[in-house]
């Protein structure tokens, strides 16, 4: 079977469009490879495939082998170099949005959130150092890989959706993964539906200790992404009950684009208000995991591959020309930084976030692992 290679498979869900599940589950993945982990990305949004340009894969295609597909590798295990020091920034955060879960300043400092310290494999130093990272394999897999570009339009009912996300689930030969994570389209129709049937409904036959089949799914359960303001947190109510009557346990809600701190003056501002997110997941008696802020070097980061940098020119270009979404991540933009994506986000404020939001989910399912 080729799920045989997954421990754990994460749902990320929205009944919200637009609320940054794609973003998310790029970073998510970053940063469980960052800590060791090998993971894979299986996008099942199939009229919006937004993982391959996330992941500057727009090119690539699936591989045919004898069995099924072959994901697309977006980096193999490796060891990272230690990132490049940044300067402080001259503008500190003037309303508390730089601080959030305990993170600790190390490598770069950034008006949005201090990046934390990574985990490293040490070298014997003057001043003791860290100065390499074991990073965990990353690979993908997207209708976008299947498309003759970027613009085609998929014009498909419920049972071609049902069926295409079926063959992604039974044809993907998948190398052996800590993590598959699965992008869903908003809403709680044929996609999610399919989902549900597969992973928990017809669960791959394991062998139960004293040697009979037991089924058991490997489905860990799912990280709810929603934005702060009230219509947003309506929507994603419907995603948070359509769990609960399926039988998906809710791993914990992200509230994503929840503050913003200019990268020049460092001024605070709560774009979409503030903690509708916090306040949903109480009422549900779920976990909140975080709080994610918009930062336009992530943006840098995806779009034209650019290391973040902070307190300099943010989506400027070189010429002094603003990017007009076409020559962003096109051919017309020939300037691009060397090296891993996975490795200049270690620059990204938002990894500090991320490193904290991973930890959580993977230690909750850890924990369900070990209580089996």
């Amino acid at each position: 079977m080729p799920l045989d290679n997954v421990k754990h498979i994460v749902l990320i869900l929205s009944g919200k469009g637009g609320v940054g599940k794609s973003s998310i589950t790029t970073q998510l993945a970053f940063s469980l490879c960052l800590a060791g982990h090998s993971v894979g990305i299986l996008d099942v949004d199939l009229t919006g495939p937004s993982i391959p340009r996330l992941l500057s894969l727009e090119a690539a295609k699936i591989t045919q082998a004898p069995g099924g597909w072959l994901p697309v590798e977006v980096h193999a295990s490796q060891t990272l170099p230690p990132p490049p020091v940044q300067a402080p920034s001259p503008n500190p955060t003037k309303n508390g949005l730089g601080t959030q879960n305990g993170d600790a300043s190390a490598a770069s400092v950034s008006p949005l959130f201090p990046a934390p310290q990574p985990t490293t494999t040490t070298t014997a130093t003057a001043n003791d150092t860290p100065t390499t990272q074991k990073i965990g394999a990353l690979h993908v897999i997207s209708l976008g890989f299947l498309l003759p570009s970027r613009s085609s339009a998929v014009v498909w009912r419920g049972p071609k959706k049902t069926a295409m996300i079926r063959q992604f689930m039974s044809d993907v030969l998948w190398p052996p993964l800590d993590y598959l994570l699965i992008d869903t389209p908003p809403g709680t129709s044929d996609e999610h539906i399919s989902l549900a049937e597969t992973l928990l409904f017809a669960p791959p036959p394991t062998t139960a200790t004293n040697g009979s089949a037991s089924p058991v799914s490997k489905l860990a359960g799912a990280v709810v992404v929603t934005t702060p303001q009230a219509v947003a947190v309506s929507d994603v109510r419907k995603e948070l009950n359509f769990c609960k009557k399926v039988g998906i346990e809710v791993l914990g809600v992200v509230e994503n684009m929840s503050g913003y701190v200019c990268e020049c003056c460092g001024v605070g501002t709560n774009l979409f208000g503030k903690g509708g997110g916090e306040v949903m997941a109480g009422e549900f008696g779920v976990r909140f995991l975080g709080r994610v802020p918009v930062d336009g070097q992530w943006g840098v980061l995806v779009e034209e591959g650019r290391r973040p940098r902070y307190g300099g020119d943010g989506w400027t270009s070189e010429d002094g020309e603003e990017d007009d979404g076409e020559r962003i991540g096109g051919s017309g933009r020939a300037e691009r930084d060397a090296g891993l994506l996975v490795d200049k986000y270690r620059s990204c404020s938002l990894y500090g976030v991320f490193e904290g939001i991973s930890k959580q989910m993977a230690d909750i399912v850890e924990a369900q692992s070990s209580n089996g």
